[in-house]
């Protein structure tokens, strides 16, 4: 009926705007989801080179309305074919993707809670369908840190259904993407450095490592090994410290798998404190990675000592010294001396804040009167206040 291009699009904006401001339940009529398919498949064959950032938001907005109505109560395959069908004739449009990446998670996710957690060959299949999904289609997005996020996300979610290499592939798959992370990224039309974006991720990415098994032929610690030598290879950019707030996050990880037991599991998934049980190999494997990461910091807070970067310097070794604080067993006697090198570094050219200072000093002396803690007396007697005078 409307033979002009702009016009049909317009049209069918409208359509699809009426549909999601009122239709208040989710829907499954087959009459519905072919006409609003039709539809949607039309303003999604109106993009092209010329089309604007703004109209391409605008399209993939009403697409992803219509989608998330869509439901077929417990027909959880139908509804995977539903959204199989979706992604063939939306492929161009990475929000909605994006969407369909997620409404698929959230149907694993949901039939994990159908079962409470127990599968049955048939849904254990499913699962692996919706996780297969996943994973091919997120290489077909643009933005690397929606990949990253999302072979993130999708790995947890075939963690929590007990499919492990599928969790370990979506790992493996994230790992093998930090180098190509670019220095600059575009957020909203500007270009902004990554490294803060990628400390969020990693640190994110860490506290999912604690859960995760070793793979029985990839030996100990495996994925942290290879994480490790991503960030060591990366280029960081020559004034920044994430370098440094990276592999204190590492040493967090490290010192909760050093734990007896973890602080929290993925139910139905063997961690490494179960795998190993506290054996001797594997807490010494712990001990070198340490011990790597720390000489790591140290040569980097070495490289710091020139006049302009001393301050840099200082903030740091404080920050490295709470780290050890908070995560390091400090009656080990070179992790101890460790801590009073970096405190009186951090204070060693005036550039530390006496308040923090004072307070963090406090802080140690109330922790020593803790049974078990006792420890910490000695240390704070180790650790003089330095004014600037």
């Amino acid at each position: 009926m409307f033979q002009k291009e702009s016009v049909k699009v317009e049209v069918c904006k409208c359509i699809m705007e009426a549909f999601i401001k009122h239709q208040v339940e989710p829907t499954k009529d087959p009459v519905i989801l072919s006409a609003l398919l039709h539809v949607c498949k039309t303003m999604h064959d109106s993009v092209n080179a010329l089309t604007l950032e703004d109209e391409k938001r605008m399209l993939a907005s009403l697409i992803n309305g219509f989608l998330r109505m869509v439901s077929f109560s417990r027909d959880f395959e139908q509804q995977l074919s539903f959204y199989v069908e979706a992604r063939s004739m939306f492929c161009n449009l990475e929000p909605v993707l994006v969407q369909l990446i997620h409404s698929v998670n959230q149907l694993a996710m949901e039939t994990r809670k159908v079962m409470k957690g127990n599968h049955s060959r048939k849904t254990a299949a499913f699962v692996r369908a919706c996780v297969a999904f996943c994973f091919i289609t997120i290489p077909s997005l643009t933005s690397i840190f929606g990949r990253l996020n999302l072979y993130l996300l999708s790995g947890q979610v075939a963690l929590a259904n007990q499919c492990l290499s599928q969790a370990d592939a979506f790992f493996k798959a994230a790992i093998s993407l930090v180098p190509e992370v670019p220095k600059m990224i575009n957020i909203d039309g500007k270009m902004r450095p990554s490294e803060a974006f990628l400390l969020e991720f990693l640190c994110n990415f860490f506290s999912t490592l604690l859960v995760i098994p070793d793979h029985p032929e990839q030996g100990v610690l495996f994925l942290v090994r290879g994480l490790l030598n991503v960030i060591q290879d990366y280029t960081w950019e020559d004034n920044s410290d994430d370098k440094v707030r990276i592999y204190a996050n590492v040493l967090h990880l490290l010192s909760a798998m050093n734990q007896e037991t973890y602080i929290y599991h993925v139910d139905k998934v063997e961690s490494n404190d179960t795998l190993y049980g506290g054996d001797t190999k594997f807490l010494a494997e712990i001990s070198k990675l340490c011990e790597t990461v720390i000489a790591q910091i140290l040569e980097h807070l070495k490289s710091l000592g020139k006049d302009e970067t001393l301050k840099r310097q200082s903030q740091l070794a404080l920050y490295f010294f709470n780290s050890i604080l908070a995560h390091g067993d400090l009656r080990n006697n070179k992790l101890n001396q460790l801590a009073v090198n970096l405190w009186n570094l951090a204070q060693k050219h005036g550039f530390a804040d006496t308040k923090t200072m004072v307070k963090t000093l406090d802080y140690i002396k109330r922790q020593s009167r803790h049974p078990g803690l006792s420890h910490f007396t000695e240390l704070a007697l180790r650790l003089p206040l330095q004014s600037r005078t």
